[in-house]
């Protein structure tokens, strides 16, 4: 396992279109996936120890948010034959046993996390109502293990900013977690 950090949040970079399958057996764009205040896009897997810490936190987040007109769309980017259970059959039934209340996707040829900069699981990217970047930090201070329950929603309150104000904070702590497992070539 590999720990990557993820870079600074390059305010106001615009988010890219996209068009992936879900595990809802729809195909999802970036249209669909928007919110009328913004929309948190998320990178993560089923394997990644770092994601797995932060899953109930995530799915209570994207609810909440969905509340303030931030809604969130989850990519699965990693190459399946690496770790099995992150294939598509683990997305499905992973997105069913955590209620995910946001479209799990599947980026199988890795583009969309090329064309975003994604590094690792869980690298979020919170935009406002004109898809402009305002968010790229950590849910909160959790690692390979969940942060206490008493621990400060850092994405959860940056994005209520957003939704409030449409912008961000300019202090982001970065997220950390594993390496995006790119295919060879």
């Amino acid at each position: 396992m590999v720990s990557l950090q993820t870079p600074v949040c390059e305010f106001d970079l615009p988010a890219i279109d996209f068009d992936l399958p879900g595990v809802d057996g729809k195909r999802w764009t970036l249209a669909d996936c928007r919110g009328e205040k913004g929309l948190l896009v998320m990178f993560i897997c089923n394997h990644c120890p770092y994601v797995k810490a932060v899953r109930e936190r995530i799915v209570r987040d994207a609810a909440e948010l969905h509340g303030l007109g931030i809604n969130a769309v989850a990519i699965m980017s990693n190459d399946p034959a690496l770790y099995e259970e992150d294939s598509f059959e683990s997305m499905v039934r992973v997105a069913e046993e955590f209620r995910f209340p946001f479209p799990y996707l599947l980026d199988e040829n890795q583009v969309v996390a090329k064309q975003y900069g994604a590094v690792c699981t869980p690298d979020f990217f919170g935009y406002n109502a004109d898809l402009r970047l305002q968010y790229r930090g950590r849910l909160d201070a959790s690692g390979i293990a969940p942060a206490p329950e008493n621990s400060r929603r850092e994405l959860f309150v940056a994005m209520q900013q957003v939704a409030r104000t449409g912008k961000g904070p300019a202090q982001q702590i970065p997220s950390i977690g594993c390496s995006i497992k790119w295919r060879d070539g």
